[in-house]
């Protein structure tokens, strides 16, 4: 058996807890009518919808205010994957605000400063721009990652700023721009293997990574017509979002609160949501919680509600776990780390033989310092992937490494054994 396997299944189609008010109507009135993947329609309305509302309606965790805008990525297996119309389904429903929808809606993320200058404040003779809304979607988000890995870049600190909702600011002389209250959405498409090549393990630990939802998607079907969603839906579809949103801005600067019930589900799934999960994989999903009540606070908004109920979180919960799935199956168990992935991989090679450290080292041919081995070595071990055992020598004692389903005693034994732990909890 593929010890890789259980990371290349497609992810099981969104839960129906997911379809919940008025996105699951959305997403069940136009599924007959395109070739998008479901999951790709209600995550970007979800981006849309929180961008309009604007940084009023918000909920606290601790200290942390969290407004209701997200960072979405679509990611599909090819660029045939309907990642882009799927965008213009949500686009033609967002007709609640024109103001928004012409001025709000930009793409080309390039640069820390280039956001902070589209929402700067006034400056001087500079009147700056006082709607702080801003929706940037990237559909070719993999020339972003690019961007920012040229040395100097400020831009995934500045996103990582703006998903806070933190004051922008680059602080140079010659920069002296910054926006206050931003509130800044992203939806990005990209295909698998450039997402894997581009995003280095950098930028997923120092929690760029972990502030997007990561939704694998594919074309649901073939319409060789196209769609033909009857003008009458559209228009009724409309109508109930402008009322949501109108609803939604008009309560203002309103922290939401978890009634009771939901307030006992939440309980039952913090632990497993907060705990962390080993390698690039675990560095992606590490803020489940905010994601979670993010998704949660737009579910409540939608359904016009001043407090967030139960079927609020367990329709968000439904939610994270397809986008916790589909970071599984993009990023399966791999490290982000070159040299650590490279000694899992011959390691995973070796199978029940396991390798001691004089065949890594050997396997290298030596080209790699035994301290930088040991180090990944420990890393593997860490983040639950690889394992040793020790075996009596005619000298000293030897380490035996294993890859974890390798590992002898360790039968069945996988780094995603608890993944999911906690989806039981929601019924």
């Amino acid at each position: 058996m593929n010890a890789r396997s259980a990371f290349d299944d497609w992810p099981e189609p969104l839960e129906s807890a997911a379809f919940h008010g008025l996105a699951g109507e959305i997403a069940r009135t136009i599924e007959p009518h395109t070739e998008s993947d479901l999951a790709a329609i209600m995550l970007q309305f979800f981006v849309a919808f929180g961008n309009v509302v604007g940084r009023g309606p918000h909920f606290r965790a601790e200290a942390d205010r969290h407004a209701p805008n997200l960072f979405a990525i679509q990611v599909g297996n090819t660029s045939k994957g309907r990642k882009g119309i799927s965008w213009g389904r949500v686009r033609s429903l967002m007709s609640c605000d024109p103001i928004w929808e012409q001025a709000c809606i930009k793409s080309g993320l390039s640069s820390g400063e280039g956001v902070i200058h589209a929402i700067r404040d006034p400056q001087g003779q500079d009147p700056g721009v006082s709607d702080k809304r801003l929706l940037v979607v990237e559909s070719e988000f993999a020339a972003t990652l690019r961007v920012m890995a040229r040395d100097g870049n400020t831009l995934s600190a500045t996103i990582r700023q703006a998903w806070d909702g933190n004051t922008l600011q680059v602080l140079t002389k010659q920069f002296p721009e910054r926006a206050t209250e931003p509130h800044v959405s992203i939806i990005g498409h990209i295909c698998k293997d450039e997402l894997r090549r581009e995003l280095t393990r950098t930028d997923a630990a120092n929690g760029f990574g972990n502030r997007f939802l990561w939704a694998a998607v594919r074309r649901s079907k073939a319409l060789p017509d196209g769609g033909n969603l009857p003008e009458a839906d559209l228009l009724r579809l409309q109508k109930r979002v402008t009322c949501a949103v109108e609803w939604a801005r008009a309560l203002g600067d309103h922290e939401l609160k978890r009634d009771s019930e939901a307030r006992a589900l939440w309980h039952k799934v913090y632990f497993d949501l907060s705990e962390g999960k080993p390698g690039l994989f675990g560095a992606v999903t590490s803020r489940a919680e905010a994601q979670v009540m993010r998704l949660a606070c737009v579910y409540a908004l939608l359904d016009q509600s001043v407090v967030i109920k139960r079927e609020h979180l367990g329709a968000a919960l439904a939610v994270w776990r397809y986008c916790e799935v589909s970071a599984r199956y993009v990023f399966g168990d791999a490290t982000g780390d070159p040299l650590a992935d490279e000694i899992l991989s011959n390691l995973r090679a070796a199978g029940r033989s396991g390798l001691t450290r004089t065949d890594l080292n050997n396997s290298f041919k030596r080209n790699r310092e035994a301290a930088d081995i040991s180090q990944r070595l420990g890393f593997l071990r860490d983040w639950r992937l690889a394992d040793f055992k020790t075996e009596r020598t005619p000298g000293r004692s030897a380490e035996r490494w294993y890859a974890i389903e390798f590992l002898p005693g360790a039968a069945g034994l996988s780094s995603s054994n608890s993944f999911n732990s906690y989806s039981a909890g929601t019924s």
